[in-house]
């Protein structure tokens, strides 16, 4: 049988999509080296215009280190910049969002072809097993009705739409009769869930919870305006990972409202230190280097910053992604101006979590993945990494760590 290989670029929404492609192969076998692959099924990111480079570079390199594979573009990419790979020959095939449930009929082309599909598809694919994984990743919806003018993705994920209830808790329920008992929700825009079905998070979330097996339940990332009474009163649920990350994205408001965001910073923080209260670990999204963020925005952001409970952060610097409303923004932060900031901010949130750690050492529950010569990482329920040695074989198993070690970069333990 022929092989495929799968290189995945980008976010958890494209890890999931991976795994119902690997779980539609039927007459293919997977491999883990590209370069004895038949074929290589690219899952692209163009989040930015780098994004977009890191993926030609990989397919230029793959037609170089293996020229007889099939290259083969998915994900965002191929909705973005799939065309101009395609005519310019450097892909043997595109293949669109709604494609990918199709990938064991697709890859039977014997010539090159371009099927981008639409973008109105929606997902029902029950995915029993992660590759690789502890954890399982469940997408719940697709696409994104917000206008950030930083993004693209609405452009190349379409309109907000979720999955059905029944299909999610029906693949909740096989991943966790097949061992897994951490589930991450994932999604373009997790906390839209159930708009367009007439339900909620907090309302999936009650049922979830009710499933033998599930143990633990991460959300990938709300906005600030999507968490409502309903879901405030499940914070106390012994299920909930103590972690939430809420994308605010900047906490100078005249750039949030540059970036056209619906958050502003008295709400954020009032939000951000009631979820703090109930004992939550914080994670947010920040980008530094925005047009129009000057000295004064940056130094009214960054002491801001101080007052928030934060304590983990996806920070970045601006990069221009094409067609968007802020590619052409003026006036535009130098790059080595963006870096001195990201470094700055950075390096508050890394202290903030450094003190969080050493408040937060007893009752930790921590799920292992595989390790390797007895030493075995995973997360607690903080979401904060810990290293765990061990003469036991601890792969994928819950522990309970003792006296732990509260490192510069990671917490540490014995058992």
């Amino acid at each position: 049988m022929q092989k495929v290989y799968f290189k995945t670029f980008g976010c958890r929404t494209n890890q999931f999509d991976t795994q119902v492609m690997m779980s539609k192969l039927k007459d293919y076998v997977l491999t883990d080296n590209e370069l004895n692959s038949d074929y290589i099924v690219v899952n692209s990111c163009t989040v930015t215009n780098g994004a977009d480079s890191s993926v030609r570079n990989y397919i230029s390199s793959m037609k170089r280190k293996n020229p007889n594979a099939k290259v083969i573009l998915a994900g965002c990419g191929s909705h973005s910049k799939g065309e101009s790979l395609f005519e310019d020959k450097k892909v043997f095939g595109v293949m669109g969002h709604s494609e990918k449930e199709n990938i064991n009929a697709v890859l039977k082309n014997e010539n090159p072809f371009y099927q981008i599909g639409d973008l109105e598809h929606i997902d029902s694919t029950i995915v029993e097993e992660f590759v690789g994984k502890s954890r399982a990743f469940i997408k719940i919806q697709e696409g994104c009705d917000f206008a950030c003018s930083y993004c693209i993705i609405p452009q190349v994920r379409g309109a907000a739409r979720s999955h059905k209830e029944e299909t999610i808790l029906e693949q909740i329920s096989k991943l966790a009769n097949n061992g897994f008992g951490e589930f991450i929700l994932t999604g373009t825009n997790v906390g839209s869930y159930g708009r367009d079905h007439n339900t909620s998070m907090a309302k999936l979330l009650k049922k979830m919870s009710m499933i033998r097996g599930v143990r633990r339940i991460r959300i990938g990332s709300l906005e600030p305006i999507q968490i409502d009474d309903e879901f405030m009163e499940l914070l106390t649920e012994p299920w909930m990972a103590r972690h939430l990350h809420i994308a605010l994205q900047h906490t100078s408001d005249k750039m949030l409202d540059l970036m056209n965001r619906r958050n502003e910073f008295k709400t954020d923080l009032e939000l951000f230190r009631k979820i703090a209260d109930r004992g939550y670990a914080l994670g947010t999204d920040y980008i530094v280097g925005h047009p129009g963020e000057d000295e004064k925005e940056w130094a009214e952001a960054i002491s801001r910053v101080k007052e928030l409970p934060l304590t983990h952060v996806h920070a970045f610097s601006y990069s221009k992604r094409d067609n968007t409303p802020s590619s052409t923004m003026r006036p535009e932060v130098k790059g080595n101006i963006a870096k001195v900031r990201h470094k700055e901010l950075t390096a508050i949130i890394k202290a903030k979590n450094y003190a969080f750690r050493r408040e937060h050492t007893q009752d930790l529950e921590v799920l292992l993945e595989n390790g390797k010569d007895g030493i075995y990482q995973g997360f607690d329920q903080y979401f904060n990494r810990i290293s765990v040695t061990s003469n036991e074989d601890l792969s994928a198993n819950w522990v309970f760590p003792k006296n732990v070690e509260v490192a510069d970069e990671i917490n540490k333990a014995e058992l």
